[in-house]
């Protein structure tokens, strides 16, 4: 088969491990957006460390699990948000607004929807966690 999108088989891995109870869990192959993504998820406290792993194909990455994630996806197409429209996604898509985040492919980098409105800029929709 076929790869359609590496981060939704990325982030269907993690998914699948986190409920399941692993401790870790290794995904392949590796991409920018996807270690990106992780460091989203990293820096809010959803995952543990993570380390990639050079294979001299397409690297591997090993990601520690803590069992504080309930739900991630992505979301495709890549449809585009304007500022003005980050909140009906984030109603969309998250259960609360006090927890939970989406992530944003902007002009800026990746990064949620809460920095991508203190930036007041739009852009891509790449995916969620919570």
């Amino acid at each position: 088969m076929v790869r359609v999108s590496v981060l939704a088989d990325a982030l269907k891995t993690i998914y699948n491990a986190e409920k399941r109870g692993k401790r870790q869990v290794v995904l392949r192959p590796s991409s920018k957006v996807i270690v990106k993504f992780l460091q989203a998820m990293q820096a809010h406290g959803y995952i543990g460390e993570f380390e990639i792993i050079d294979d001299h194909r397409s690297n591997k990455i090993v990601v520690e699990l803590i069992g504080r994630l309930n739900k991630c996806g992505v979301i495709s197409p890549r449809f585009d948000v304007e500022y003005g429209e980050i909140e009906k996604w984030v109603v969309n898509l998250l259960p609360s607004r006090q927890f939970g985040h989406i992530l944003l492919s902007t002009t800026y980098g990746i990064m949620t929807h809460e920095e991508a409105r203190r930036k007041k800029t739009g852009g891509k929709i790449l995916g969620f966690f919570y």
